[in-house]
């Protein structure tokens, strides 16, 4: 018995000891137009062991600003970025990670403010927040809400700070850069998230930002909203879909989808909310988005029937123009092999047989994602080639709608 007890012992101290011993593979992203400095200093060969924290301080060369710090792993497509809008910050050894940062010019920051994290819900685990990008002097502008991609299951409202720094340009508008719970599981949380409480989420933060737009600048009754991939679907919700707002639950009763925001304003109905919201979208831009059921089906969880895809199916919820009139502006890569044109155009079509104005904007030679903006050398140069003139594009489109010409 004291052998077995002891080489139990042993073995528990060598595990221990094994795991101790434990290390992942460190790199360091070379960045352009600045330095980054980790405390400690990796050894030569890159080995770290596991549970290091390493202190990243990252300097920008003169004439350049800080974008952003980041960890990244491999990951769905390609590289997983995990950012920090400080440049200092801490990563946790726990796998094999690289770390770098991103510097841009600093004129490219010029001319407006960025509040980070503005918390608005907490349904789950994750905390839900946004960024807002607001003009100097901003005083009731329109504001624009921006909804990320990512499959609905990844990225942060981070990867839409380029489009959100070209929709500010030129003082005209107040942005929003609005994140959202993801899909199933993947925030931690023990109930899978559906895609109408993503939903649920968007419409939150829409009336969370209603509530405090003025703080900003922005005026809560004049609102366009965009997004891209799966922003593009989430967006298109929003567009069309504002009249679903209620209590009445997502599917628990049959032929009922409500969706209930994640945010309530105190001391509003939920008949206010959906009423502030119906009337404050003007314009949309929902960009090369999932607009049908059929393609839904893949992420929509364990939806019953049809009925359920339908419900959160952008294309089958428009709006007939004299009930409101929402214009679009639709853009796809004509190389996207993400979403098919014949979806775009699908999608198109159904807007205007609704009366809607739509505009669909093939853009020549780009891929998918082209509004996204990550810390890589080929991401932004992606986003300059394709992102930024269709961001002016696209805001050309919002400008008609709320500065028309006389």
């Amino acid at each position: 018995m004291k052998f077995c007890c002891s080489y139990f012992v042993l073995f528990a101290l060598l595990s221990v000891a094994f795991a101790q011993e434990k290390t992942f593979t460190v790199k360091i992203d070379a960045p352009e137009n600045g330095s980054i400095q980790l405390d400690p200093a990796l050894p030569a060969d890159g080995k770290v062991p596991a549970g290091s924290m390493i202190k990243v301080t990252a300097k920008p060369d003169p004439d350049y600003a800080f974008d952003g710090g980041y960890f990244a792993t491999p990951g769905r497509w390609g590289k997983m970025y995990y950012e920090s809008m400080t440049p200092v910050f801490q990563v946790t050894i726990d796998q094999d990670k690289s770390i770098g940062a991103s510097f841009v010019k600093k004129e490219m920051l010029r001319g407006f403010k960025v509040t980070q994290d503005v918390v608005y819900a907490q349904p789950g685990l994750k905390r839900l927040k946004y960024d807002v990008f607001s003009p100097d002097g901003a005083k009731r502008l329109p504001g624009i809400v921006i909804i990320h991609g990512g499959g609905w299951s990844s990225n942060t409202e981070d990867i839409m700070r380029g489009l959100s720094r070209e929709l500010v340009k030129g003082g005209r508008y107040v942005v929003f850069s609005i994140d959202y719970r993801w899909i199933n599981k993947l925030d931690g949380d023990e109930l899978p998230n559906t895609i109408a409480n993503l939903i649920e989420d968007v419409f939150g933060a829409i009336a969370h930002i209603q509530e405090h737009a003025e703080k900003y600048g922005c005026d809560p009754t004049r609102i366009a909203v965009t997004g891209d991939s799966a922003g593009g679907h989430l967006s298109a919700v929003a567009a069309n879909m504002s009249d679903k707002i209620g209590n009445g639950g997502f599917g628990k009763k049959p032929g009922v989808f409500e969706f209930l925001p994640s945010y309530m304003p105190k001391g509003k109905t939920v008949a206010q909310v959906r009423r502030n919201i119906m009337q404050a979208i003007k314009v949309a831009a929902p960009s090369y988005g999932v607009f049908a059921g059929s393609m839904l089906k893949t992420y929509a969880g364990n939806a019953p029937d049809e009925s359920w895809l339908k419900a959160i199916a952008p294309i089958d919820n428009i709006p007939n123009v004299k009930v409101r009139a929402v214009p679009q502006y639709l853009s796809r890569g004509t190389k996207d092999p993400v979403i098919a044109d014949a979806a775009v155009g699908a999608y198109a079509e159904a807007l205007k047989s609704a009366g809607q104005t739509v505009q669909y904007v093939q853009v020549e030679g780009a891929s998918h994602a082209f509004f996204d903006w990550k810390p890589d050398v080929q991401t932004k140069a992606t986003f300059e080639k394709y992102g930024a003139p269709y961001a002016a594009d696209m805001k050309s489109f919002f400008d008609a709608v709320f500065y028309p010409k006389r």
